[in-house]
């Protein structure tokens, strides 16, 4: 490998106190001399036996497996796919998670709308691509850019039940996005379903996962940096958590530029 060819993009948010996302992280910060005292208690010292009095660095997270940048496993959307039991995210392949990304972009939509299949049929034909089975999808809203607004969960373009059924047929397993989620906003949904209350109007897109298997990444970053719309790699690994219904994930673009 030639390093001084390789290019990578950080594509996640950070945890962060300061996020405006409706269930943002707790962090509690411990300094090197709060570090020297709990070894010191754990091991019987004192505090002054390590140099200056200190020791390790720590911090206390605690948060839902949906805050930050994280990758949503068929358990989150159901508890049946296609009438089996849904997977969780530690029983996924890791196979899924690494691929050829492909970037569309919606950075052009206002918030709430909702992107359609021919959205997705009428990109592709600009960038003269046809996807590919395991290609992982990312869609570009620029929502990111409002991680810190008290409006960020409100603010980006969402995709429909029928365009995530479009994209599970061509194969793909995981999609992405830099909005909050992967429906429109929950607040344009509420509105729409108490002057419609029916089904298909909450949640849809996501509820396409009782139908067939499929992981949304949530809370992308900087999609803007990536220089083309496809030919680079996405690695997006989530976190092997035990039964859950997402996992926390540092997604990256990988470009090869030799």
């Amino acid at each position: 490998m030639n390093r001084a060819k390789l290019r990578i993009i950080d594509l996640s948010v950070p945890l962060d106190n300061q996020a405006k996302e409706p269930f943002p992280p707790e962090i509690i910060y411990e300094s090197h001399e709060q570090g020297a005292r709990q070894a010191a208690h754990f091991l019987g010292l004192k505090p002054s036996d390590f140099p200056d009095s200190a020791a390790w660095a720590t911090e206390t997270v605690t948060l839902t497996t949906h805050t930050c940048t994280h990758v949503d496993a068929p358990w989150h959307y159901s508890a049946k796919t296609a009438g089996k039991p849904s997977r969780t995210i530690d029983e996924l392949p890791l196979e899924w998670f690494y691929g050829n990304g492909v970037l569309f972009d919606f950075s052009g939509k206002p918030a709430g709308y909702e992107i359609q299949v021919e959205d997705f049929e009428r990109q592709l034909e600009e960038i003269d691509y046809q996807l590919e089975p395991y290609d992982i999808i990312l869609v570009r809203t620029d929502a990111d850019k409002t991680y810190y607004q008290e409006n960020y969960a409100a603010i980006h373009a969402g995709v429909s039940a029928e365009a995530t059924r479009w994209l599970i047929s061509k194969g793909i397993k995981v999609m992405g996005t830099d909005g909050w989620g992967w429906d429109i906003p929950l607040y344009n949904q509420a509105a729409d379903y108490k002057s419609n209350p029916s089904d298909g109007v909450l949640w849809a897109a996501h509820y396409v996962g009782k139908e067939a298997e499929y992981c949304q990444i949530e809370k992308l970053a900087n999609l803007q940096l990536l220089p083309k719309r496809f030919g680079f790699r996405v690695a997006v690994f989530p976190v092997k958590i035990k039964g859950a219904s997402a996992g926390w994930a540092r997604p990256v673009a990988i470009f090869d530029e030799g």
